[in-house]
């Protein structure tokens, strides 16, 4: 299953080109996750008092078309991987069913001082559904 967010593009997010700036996808890739891991009933803050931490580790965007002044964004998140103390996320975003942009990141599961830790079964349960091979 994929999970789908809708954001609109601010005016302040713009380069000197009129053009999203490259810098603001990563921003909106990573709304999009929150309120994906929200909708599944997990909340960072008590992550984090719970003695977990999600770290990106590695970030690859793939920009195919601009986004521009007040486009509405479609944002698609997945799962691919979800190991003992890793994560795999694709997501992809639309404009009027139109690609724009492909982003893949690869998530660590540490604890507060950043050791590597097991993904807590809990959060592995409620993103299964998310959860899509390759």
């Amino acid at each position: 299953m994929v999970f789908t967010t809708q954001l609109k593009v601010r005016f302040y997010e713009l380069d000197p080109y009129n053009h999203v700036n490259h810098s603001a996808y990563v921003q909106y890739f990573e709304s999009a996750r929150i309120e994906l891991l929200h909708s599944v009933g997990v909340d960072l803050a008590e992550l984090k008092e719970r003695g977990y931490h999600l770290v990106v580790t590695d970030l690859q965007i793939s920009y195919r078309q601009s986004a521009g002044p007040n486009d509405v964004l479609e944002i698609e998140t997945e799962l691919t991987e979800l190991r003992r103390a890793s994560s795999r996320w694709r997501q992809r975003m639309y404009r009027a069913g139109e690609l724009l942009a492909v982003q893949e990141i690869s998530a660590a599961t540490t604890t507060v001082d950043g050791r590597p830790v097991r993904f807590p079964a809990d959060l592995a349960d409620a993103l299964s559904p998310y959860l899509v091979p390759g």
